[in-house]
């Protein structure tokens, strides 16, 4: 675990800069987009402008812009965002007949636009992609090192079939030996077995050979009643 952590150290020592390296001034780039004008609503005084910028998500309804000529770039006249669509954006314009003279406003014209909420709103945007980066690189560095300990899993299954196939192995070579030692002790206690047996037999044999009767008169049994007996 203590690698882990040395590796999420450097991770966010080399990616601490990454928000400090967005300028002021490529955060109003990317506030300023073009757009074409394609309906114009004098009663309402709306606009329509057809617009193909990705940042457009950014822009929210009652958000403050900006357009202008870029022929007259000093000359800039103020809208309201009402709605959003994937490639449309509507406009309320609040002094809609001078901004027809002033930006030479028309359908079908080609106007730049600058929001100072949409520039607010990618500050903040910046701020969250930087945490989320970290986040990310933070998560990326947790996935690498769980990888690195499953594809070691198999290295570390087979080190331990390894060393319990020795101690089986030695186990088994124990098992056996104490099993031939059963089997001689068998052997020689059936030895002493037979032994003893025969020197029983030996015994048994001279003491019948030296055996001492208590008397020497047997009894004549020639009448069924046992007064009548007399020994001879």
């Amino acid at each position: 675990m203590p690698r882990f952590i040395i590796i999420l150290f450097l991770i966010f020592a080399s990616t601490s800069s990454w928000g400090d390296a967005i300028s002021a001034s490529s955060v109003t780039d990317e506030a300023t987009f073009p757009g074409q004008v394609s309906r114009l609503n004098e009663s309402g005084q709306l606009m329509r402008v057809r617009v193909e910028f990705k940042n457009a998500k950014f822009l929210n309804k009652g958000d403050r812009v900006e357009f202008w000529n870029e022929t007259y770039p000093n000359q800039r006249c103020v809208a309201k965002v009402l709605a959003r669509s994937n490639t449309h954006l509507l406009f309320q314009v609040p002094e809609y007949k001078t901004c027809i003279i002033k930006v030479q406003l028309t359908t079908g014209s080609t106007l730049h636009f600058w929001s100072q909420d949409l520039e607010n709103n990618l500050k903040t945007a910046h701020e969250l992609v930087k945490i989320l980066q970290r986040k990310r690189m933070a998560m990326l560095a947790r996935k690498r090192f769980h990888q690195r300990e499953l594809d070691g899993h198999v290295e570390k299954v087979e080190a331990v079939n390894r060393r319990f196939e020795v101690l089986r192995q030695k186990l088994e070579a124990e098992w056996q030996k104490e099993l031939a030692n059963l089997e001689e002790d068998k052997s020689e206690t059936f030895v002493k077995y037979k032994q003893s047996e025969t020197s029983l037999n030996e015994i048994e044999s001279k003491l019948e050979s030296y055996r001492i009767f208590d008397h020497n008169f047997s009894e004549d049994r020639w009448s069924l009643d046992p007064e009548l007996y007399f020994k001879k």
